[in-house]
């Protein structure tokens, strides 16, 4: 199933909460309370029959088996404020012969004990007609001690009384309840709503923003418990600013890097069309094009790559002994092309980092330098361990940093040299030694205002523990 069918509201979330229980306790306490006031009103009329039944005892006087006194009508009356009712009754000797009273009126039966003691009372349900009635029997010895004189007097009143009374008692408590209930939902609806408010504002704050704007919301008086909401909102904010700079940048680089290389295919092609040179000299010339914008492109790649990586953190451990080792394996075809003296002085230091970014700030840095070193000239890459951390240096015999250029060599596209063309390697290298927790320098290698070279260097603060070797 789908959970975001299921999309609760905060407001109808807290109503619930809040007004549920309330009417479950009052649903639980009318049930409650129509019990208890019908056992009340039980007790008070039950109170009522047996009075009546020793009253009827009282009066009457049964002689050879013949009622010789009758019942007086007025102890068989019930008046009160808002209903009026004549009481049941029956007059049965010890075997349950009729004697006096409502014929129809079921006999009580007694178990066939007759009591000792001078009556025996019993208070029971019954059913008159259709009707269920509360009955309380009195079995009464004669006077003159005659078996055939006992009687059992018997008084019948309907449940209906009881139980409108009871019902009485239950709607005019769940009235009062409910209109608590009603006062309670309605304070409880406002508060809700003034505590939502600030919710309501920083919804509109946001649909009223452009866009583009991915500054931080200012909500100075947001409560203590949507300050946490606007933190990550803000926190958001700042990571989506990141990603649409980084986009922004790249499309940028690639529009200004790409268009150019496009633009001199695109016109070599059509010379080669009409015929203005050779076609292997135009083959030539292209294809040193399409390897120039392929290089851009990769170096692109490469930069938007790191710079999304940037942030992330990572526990991957990488050796740059080794790693300086297959990168010079792998431009070594550059190196004997231009005749250059290589030197390669590595120790295992191992450093927090991910293998590929390692590769790419060596490669870019070795490249960069045989690049400006000229033939026949030495350059070389070292790895030592320093107090505290690692060192990595690529250093070359080149001609160094013009002054005018220092400050903005890892521009993207700035030329250390004015004769040289810029490009990414310097500003990616910065990127992976700045997402990796080191620091890029370049300076001038030499002495008494002569440059004798280049010297690359990479420092990490802190040497990470060698991964367990498997077997």
């Amino acid at each position: 199933m789908n959970p975001a069918r299921h999309v609760r509201s905060l407001r109808g979330y807290l109503l619930a909460g809040i007004i549920g229980p309330i009417a479950v306790f009052i649903v639980i306490d009318a049930f409650n309370l129509y019990s208890r006031a019908l056992e009340t009103a039980n007790a008070a009329y039950d109170r009522m029959i047996v009075t009546a039944a020793y009253s009827v005892g009282d009066q009457i006087v049964v002689e050879n088996g013949r009622l010789r006194t009758g019942v007086s009508f007025a102890t068989l009356e019930v008046y009160e404020a808002d209903f009026s009712t004549r009481m049941l009754y029956k007059i049965t000797d010890r075997q349950g012969r009729y004697l006096a009273g409502d014929s129809d009126l079921p006999v009580f039966r007694h178990g066939g004990k007759w009591p000792w003691e001078a009556t025996l009372l019993k208070v029971y349900e019954g059913q008159y007609g259709s009707a269920p009635v509360r009955i309380a029997a009195v079995a009464q010895p004669a006077r003159s001690r005659l078996p055939q004189d006992d009687v059992v007097i018997q008084i019948a009143e309907p449940l209906a009384y009881r139980r409108d009374a009871a019902r009485d008692i239950l709607w005019g408590t769940v009235l009062r309840q409910g209109l608590l209930l009603a006062v309670v939902a309605a304070v409880t609806m406002h508060v809700v709503t003034r505590a939502l408010r600030p919710l309501e504002g920083l919804r509109a704050q946001l649909d009223a923003r452009h866009e583009d704007d991915l500054s931080p919301l200012d909500t100075p008086l947001a409560p203590r418990e949507l300050g946490p909401v606007v933190a990550a909102l803000n926190e958001l904010m700042g990571r989506l600013r990141t990603t649409v700079d980084l986009q922004q940048r790249f499309v940028a680089n690639a529009s200004h890097q790409l268009r150019t290389p496009l633009a001199v295919l695109k016109m070599q092609l059509q010379s080669a069309t009409r015929g203005d040179y050779p076609a292997e000299q135009a083959l030539r010339e292209m294809s040193s094009t399409v390897d120039r914008a392929t290089n851009v492109a990769n170096q692109l790649l490469s930069l938007a790559r790191i710079e999304q990586m940037r942030g992330k953190g990572t526990r991957e451990r990488c050796d740059l002994a080794a790693i300086a080792r297959e990168v010079a394996i792998d431009l070594s075809p550059l190196i004997s092309d231009k005749n250059l003296d290589f030197e390669l002085a590595a120790s295992s230091a191992w450093v927090e980092g991910r293998d590929w970014m390692a590769t790419e700030m060596v490669s870019n840095l070795l490249h960069n330098a045989i690049r400006h070193t000229p033939p026949r000239s030495r350059l070389g890459i070292t790895v030592a361990p320093l107090a505290g951390g690692v060192e990595l240096c690529v250093w070359d015999s080149g001609p160094g940093i013009a002054d005018q250029h220092e400050l903005r060599v890892f521009e993207p596209f700035a030329a250390a040299h004015s004769s040289k063309g810029g490009g990414l390697g310097l500003t990616i290298c910065a990127e992976i030694a700045d997402s990796m927790g080191a620091r890029l320098t370049l300076s001038n290698r030499g002495g008494g205002g002569k440059v004798e070279g280049l010297d690359a260097r990479v420092r990490f603060d802190g040497v990470a523990e060698a991964p367990p070797s498997s077997s």
